[in-house]
């Protein structure tokens, strides 16, 4: 089964200049995205980061620069304006991986999900950690291109270069992600 996971679609990434230029394309394809697996009956989730004022939650770097961001509650926190939200599950992270520290792999197990849709930002980043963990959990990752960004262009290009070879992660095209949905026996291992 496949399941669609939208990851940090958050006002604080997009105050980021490259992606603020791409915030209404990767909203308009996110929303594609997640309306056409509704319609299909794919389960989606809405993931987002949020973080603690009081430096429970906050990353290395975070520390280190004693700098923290999206904090619960603020405005960076809430999703961009235009996603499409009503009714779709949510999960709250604090590291790049969704994975990590959250409970997406029981979600995952209770959909009798093996291959997750990926699609947000940042491609370099939370995108690219979400999809390693999953290969280490034995779930296979496609990207869906149009509705995933990143501020980091050439990061990306060279970590999705990796991850395509190595762990043998698809790039598809918005539409041919959307054809799946109707014909999951063209995927690997279905």
């Amino acid at each position: 089964m496949i399941a669609v996971l939208v990851i940090d679609m958050q006002n604080a990434f997009f105050e980021e200049p490259a992606l603020k230029r791409r915030q209404e394309e990767v909203v308009a394809a996110c929303n594609s995205l997640t309306s056409a697996a509704r319609e299909a009956g794919v389960n989606v989730l809405l993931v987002c980061t949020e973080h603690e004022r009081d430096k429970s939650t906050w990353s290395l770097n975070m520390l280190d620069d004693d700098q923290g961001f999206i904090f619960r509650g603020s405005d960076q926190a809430k999703f961009v304006p235009g996603l499409l939200t009503t009714d779709i599950p949510q999960m709250v992270k604090t590291r790049d991986s969704t994975f990590m520290g959250t409970d997406l792999g029981m979600r995952l197990r209770n959909w009798d999900v093996d291959t997750v849709i990926l699609a947000g930002v940042s491609a370099h980043n939370c995108i690219a950690q979400t999809a390693a963990d999953a290969f280490a959990h034995n779930i296979r990752v496609i990207y869906a291109a149009e509705a995933i960004a990143t501020e980091n262009p050439e990061a990306a290009e060279a970590v999705l270069r990796v991850l395509t070879r190595e762990y043998r992660q698809r790039v598809l095209p918005l539409d041919e992600v959307l054809n799946l949905f109707s014909s999951a026996s063209s995927l690997p291992g279905a």
